[in-house]
């Protein structure tokens, strides 16, 4: 049986791209059988605190002498303990100014841990987190998957290696763009995401 986390990161709420189509990936990954447990976790609506100068050294060496550094590492070990649980994890991930939401950074601030999900070796940076797909749904106002407006995708590129560095290598990235050129261009990359994750939840129950 398989655990699904699903993240969503939209500040919109019930209007986000992003989250309606995370919700309706679970809905496929459910309707081809397989999955007894999900797990949702909303940091558009419930944001993950942002590093500071009280939290940051906890999360990076793993002491704890405050209040707020004891905070943090809790929230750290239950974020990590929702991912470890996870067989596939779902992201939803609008573009805000040619990247991530500030709150889906923080997340991976929370997540990424040396020694818990990745560790540095003689070769090199290792993820621990292998084994595990993702499927990232990424909502776009303009073109950036080709042309012109291609080189300005910092979201992308951040989110490969961000997943990449814990292990999570088996992605696949869902695009609805041109969500800013008018109702029927949206509403025709829509489908299309929609199209998309119905065969992508097909394939990974198969």
């Amino acid at each position: 049986m398989t655990t699904v986390l699903a993240i969503t990161s939209s500040a919109s709420g019930a209007q986000s791209v992003s989250g309606r189509l995370v919700a309706e990936a679970v809905e496929a990954l459910k309707a081809n059988g397989g999955v007894d447990r999900v797990i949702t976790r909303d940091v558009g609506s419930d944001p993950i605190p942002h590093l500071t100068a009280e939290t940051v050294g906890a999360l990076r060496t793993g002491e704890v002498k405050t209040e707020a550094e004891r905070a943090a590492i809790a929230l750290s070990d239950q974020l990590i303990g929702e991912l470890r649980e996870a067989d596939v994890i779902v992201i939803g991930a609008p573009m805000y100014n040619f990247g991530i939401p500030s709150t889906l950074k923080a997340w991976f601030d929370y997540v990424l841990r040396a020694g818990i999900t990745f560790r540095y070796s003689e070769k090199g940076p290792e993820g621990l987190l292998k084994g595990k797909r993702a499927i990232v749904i990424e909502s776009r106002g303009g073109l950036y998957s080709e042309g012109p407006a291609q080189a300005m995708d910092s979201q992308e590129p951040h989110l490969r290696t961000l997943l990449g560095f814990i292990g999570i290598t088996d992605v696949v990235f869902v695009r609805a763009e041109r969500q800013g050129f008018g109702p029927e261009a949206s509403a025709e990359a829509v489908a299309a995401a929609r199209g998309e994750l119905s065969r992508i939840g097909e394939r990974l129950a198969a």
